[in-house]
């Protein structure tokens, strides 16, 4: 658990001036707004927690509990040698209440943490409530707070909310559908196949191009209206604009509607043998040392299983390996790299943070993570210190690098994934995935643990007993 950095204050409102210990504000009591409270009280501050629930609950929640999980319960494999198990083990370090939660309400699940939704979520509320510098307030916010405020009210955002951060971000840059392409790691492509090219060679060549013959474009086009696709959630409606349609939903148009569309190979002949493909899907760079590329157009509602077994049958995908699968679903998230500074607050209004899913992450240990982070960096303003995230090195810095990187024009929210870490400086002498992802998991460990012994929160962050680990 997280120690306090000293005796408890007494609890004050913001009137009280100078007197009393700062009020926080955090808007949700999800996993990140939770995470948030607990490293703010422990650091002597005050906090306001808002949760509308029970009072105004959403069509995906059933409980009024804090930290109540509405997907699945998993937080993911705790192996090293996943991107997952990697964050896991950032948050032991950092004394995470989610983890030791979830440690709590642990069940059977081999080399994942899977938990119990009902114990983690009680487990949560009553860590909560047994703070005495944190306050639930059981009311729906609607306005966004004066002072220092951060929202972690996740993708469904109440409509009141959502138009006031529209407001003060500028609704383009707030979106409420989420329409997320594949992305595959580079290393994984066979670029005997795949070639560089850029429409009619204007620029340079920043795409990838996997060339489809007419039978693997026909193909494609059966794989993509006959596999099974995940149905609508009761909150969402299954309404599509344009620019996140999904691809099989194109197929249904007719079967050139791709042809025309994402798939059109006009322009991109192909080098080797100087003809241009019947059709062409193109990869897109998602960072900047190219490790990671999208499917461009790919968004979809084909299940996970499907998606791997229909992307596989493009040439030069046969090996893809997948850091994220693709989707279409409801979601409120903001322009991360238009919106939010360095340290998570917005640049249009400095007292008002944003952590979790909203600000744009993907998945419960990084909403926890996030959260988490935000929370360091309230404390660290009011402190009159500079907030220094970790290293780009580490789970949670290369995801907040991510946040801070990414390409606005195309930015959607993102799964931690070792394709956010920087290249090792070295190649390990043995060969192989394992290998190097052992290598920069040793690597994350030690830059983790050099950050953490430089911070001036590491006494108020250490203590809990970290996770069991699968190998």
């Amino acid at each position: 658990m997280i120690a306090p950095m000293s005796a408890a204050p007494e609890k004050s409102d913001p009137a009280d001036g100078p007197a009393g210990p700062p009020v926080v504000t955090v808007v949700g009591g999800g996993l990140a707004g939770s995470e948030a409270a607990r490293v703010l009280a422990a650091a002597g501050l005050a906090v306001r927690l808002y949760e509308m629930r029970p009072a105004t609950t959403t069509p995906a929640h059933k409980s009024g509990d804090l930290g109540e999980l509405v997907c699945s319960n998993s937080l993911g494999s705790l192996s090293p040698t996943t991107g997952k198990g990697l964050l896991l083990g950032e948050l032991d370090q950092l004394g995470s209440l989610v983890l030791r939660a979830a440690r709590t309400a642990a069940v059977p699940a081999g080399a994942s943490l899977a938990v119990d939704r009902e114990v983690f979520a009680t487990t949560v509320t009553a860590a909560i409530a047994a703070e005495p510098l944190i306050e639930v307030v059981r009311e729906e916010v609607t306005e966004l707070p004066e002072g220092p405020t951060l929202i972690t009210t996740g993708p469904l955002t109440g409509q009141a909310l959502s138009a006031a951060i529209g407001a003060v971000t500028g609704s383009q840059h707030l979106y409420f559908y989420d329409a997320i392409a594949p992305i595959v790691t580079a290393e994984s492509l066979d670029l005997d196949v795949v070639y560089a090219a850029s429409r009619y060679g204007k620029g340079d060549p920043d795409f990838l191009n996997c060339p489809l013959t007419e039978e693997q474009y026909e193909t494609l086009i059966d794989d993509l209206l006959e596999s099974d696709k995940v149905p609508a959630q009761d909150f969402e409606q299954a309404v599509y604009f344009e620019g996140c349609m999904p691809i099989e939903v194109m197929a249904e148009r007719g079967r050139q509607t791709l042809s025309f569309g994402p798939l059109r190979p006009v322009g991109l002949e192909d080098p080797r043998t100087g003809r241009r493909p019947h059709a062409v899907v193109q990869l897109r760079r998602e960072d900047k040392a190219g490790q990671l590329y999208n499917l461009v157009g790919f968004q979809t509602k084909l299940k996970w299983p499907e998606q791997k077994r229909v992307l596989r049958k493009i040439p030069g995908l046969e090996q893809a390996e997948f850091v994220r699968l693709g989707s279409v679903h409801r979601n409120t998230f903001l322009n991360a790299p238009t919106l939010l500074a360095p340290d998570l607050s917005l640049r249009a209004r400095q007292d008002l943070w944003f952590g979790g899913l909203i600000a744009g992450t993907e998945g419960y240990a990084e909403s926890a993570g996030l959260g988490l982070m935000a929370a360091l960096a309230i404390i660290s303003r009011l402190r009159g210190l500079e907030f220094e995230p970790p290293p780009p090195t580490t789970a949670l810095g290369g995801l907040m690098a991510w946040l801070r990187e990414a390409d606005p024009e195309h930015f959607q929210p993102m799964n931690v994934n070792f394709g956010l870490l920087p290249p090792l400086e070295q190649r390990p002498s043995q060969k192989g995935k394992r290998a190097r992802r052992e290598a920069l998991a040793a690597r994350a460990e030690a830059a983790m643990t050099t950050w953490l012994d430089a911070s001036p929160w590491a006494e108020m962050l250490r203590g809990g007993q970290p996770a069991t680990r699968a190998g």
